[in-house]
């Protein structure tokens, strides 16, 4: 019965909206949680060790920005006293012959990018002994004055506490997080991407200036294991591998059903010319780790879909249009969003993207720079009427190959050249009983090059309705936000061939019986350079 209703509703709307003019904002769907807005926040390359490794103790020193856990505050699966003293990771440049994790405070906040491909990512993980990341995927520097542990492979088994990533750890106080959520598959950020967005890497339809070791053939079709730009994208390096993919993707159920949606990614408009005058696909800007270019071609995960890209960037034709079919095809720049949220047309689903040196990615962003991007965010949605119906995921598209102590489970297994989680040439052992169908269903039963879950990561979600200092620790993935979008907006429809149809929701991150009138609703502004409360009343 109540199936049959919530269909009569869409069904409704989908009709108001067929005779509304083109471009008209109606922000008003079905949807089964009080949950109207969602907001993914996808950032770059952290493990969950990396970042809430002694959550929730600090070490306070002085000079830093102070955090002070609650007393009632529920631990996380972090660092054990064993873990930090006596770590099995051996590391062949350190003459101890193990590493230890170690802190990293704010002054070392720019660090050097870690390895996280595909292969070396299993191989790290030494059949689940979590003890070769120095070996397989260590990246040292930059070194500090007098040497030392950072300056030798050994600097992957470094973590940030809540005097760096203070805002984090300050949401998770007065949020929700996970200590038990994991990349979908193993592998860098474009995996992870469309893992996000459509739970599915299998299905490369066509490739350019050839597949090298970005793509894994499987039964006729081929799963994207590393970083290829997409093809098509004016932004995309054309002497880089390129792939397009087949299937659909989340934004294709979203538009077939009217649901308003949009992605947003830093430097996606090229007519904007920067500070510092750069401007097209060229676009750069400044921060802590230096200049780096805002728009990264093979983060964008829809460019990657025929069906919802935007492939010379076009511009929306109004504001009005954003979240809407048009000339945009859903695709803006970040700027977008907060001009949209402003005019009072705020899409129901939202994907943002930071500019590249606000994303968190080791090498050329960093905690500090990220952090005043996601408290800008936060602290700008908070103070929108709609906030009340709102809620804020904020995730990461890899580990970047920093140490986590945490194996996930194999939920999908994968027997191909580059895999190496179990055994050579293995991630399982019965891969052609235990593996999700490739993006075409039946036709591509065992689609490899899937092996997952991956590294674990931080996960947290935002909102007046979510449980206020909650660790969740039942089992996600990436394609778990894209379940909730589909069971909260789509009646459940699920795409061929993606995790989302094994995945958990993240429902269990909200309290949505709570009383109206309850604190939750309370907003938590943050300071965007310290992390911290600007009122003290408020932690």
């Amino acid at each position: 019965m109540l199936n049959g209703f919530r269909k009569a509703l869409a069904m409704v709307a989908a009709v108001v909206l067929a005779i509304l003019p083109s471009g008209t904002a109606f922000a008003w769907f079905d949807t089964a949680t009080p949950i109207k807005h969602l907001v993914v926040i996808f950032q770059e390359n952290i493990s969950f060790d990396h970042y809430f490794g002694t959550y929730p103790n600090a070490f306070n020193k002085p000079g830093e920005p102070t955090f002070h856990a609650k007393a009632d505050t529920p631990t996380v699966n972090g660092f054990s006293p064993a873990l930090l003293s006596s770590n099995p990771n051996l590391n062949p440049r350190n003459l101890d012959g193990a590493t230890n994790p170690f802190r990293l405070d704010r002054s070392e906040a720019v660090t050097s990018d870690q390895d996280h491909d595909y292969m070396a990512e299993q191989q790290a993980f030494d059949m689940g002994a979590m003890d070769l990341f120095p070996l397989f995927v260590g990246t040292p520097g930059p070194p500090p004055v007098g040497g030392g542990i950072r300056s030798t492979t050994g600097l992957n088994l470094g973590y940030f506490d809540g005097n760096t990533v203070t805002a984090l750890w300050n949401y998770a106080q007065h949020f929700a997080m996970s200590d038990n959520s994991y990349s979908t598959t193993f592998g860098p950020s474009t995996p992870g991407a469309l893992n996000l967005i459509s739970g599915q890497t299998n299905g490369a339809t066509a490739t350019l200036n050839g597949t090298g070791d970005e793509v894994d053939g499987g039964n006729g079709t081929l799963s994207v294991i590393g970083d290829p730009d997409p093809i098509g994208d004016v932004c995309s390096n054309p002497t880089r591998n390129q792939v397009t993919m087949g299937g659909k993707n989340i934004g294709d159920l979203l538009s077939a059903t009217n649901v308003t949606w949009g992605s947003f990614m830093g430097g996606f408009n090229l007519s904007t010319i920067n500070p510092n005058g750069t401007t097209g696909c060229s676009r750069s800007s400044t921060g802590l780790s230096g200049t780096t270019k805002d728009y990264i071609p093979h983060h964008a995960w829809f460019q990657y879909y025929a069906s919802t890209a935007n492939p010379s960037h076009t511009r929306p034709a109004s504001i009005a249009e954003i979240g809407h079919d048009g000339p945009a095809n859903h695709q803006y720049d970040l700027e977008d969003f907060f001009a949209a949220v402003k005019a009072g047309h705020f899409p129901a689903v939202s994907f943002l993207k930071a500019q590249a040196y606000q994303d968190g990615h080791a090498g050329y962003s960093n905690p500090l720079d990220e952090q005043h991007l996601l408290v800008k965010l936060i602290n700008f949605l908070q103070s929108q009427e709609e906030w009340k119906h709102t809620a804020v995921v904020i995730m990461y598209d890899d580990s970047d190959g920093w140490y986590d102590h945490q194996l996930g489970p194999i939920v999908n297994q994968s027997q191909g050249s580059a895999d190496a989680l179990t055994a050579p040439g293995f991630c399982g052992d019965a891969a052609t009983t235990l593996a999700l169908p490739g993006y075409n269903g039946s036709g591509n039963p065992h689609a490899l090059g899937r092996c997952g879950y991956g590294p674990r990561q931080p996960l947290l979600v935002v909102s007046p309705w979510a449980r206020r200092n909650f660790v969740d620790h039942s089992i996600t993935d990436q394609t778990s936000v894209l379940r909730f979008i589909e069971d909260n907006w789509l009646n459940g429809k699920r795409i061929v061939g993606s995790f989302d149809s094994i995945a958990n929701s993240i429902t269990q991150m909200f309290n949505f019986k709570r009383n109206g009138d309850d604190d939750q609703r309370e907003p938590l502004i943050l300071d965007p350079a310290s992390g911290e409360p600007v009122s003290q009343d408020q932690q």
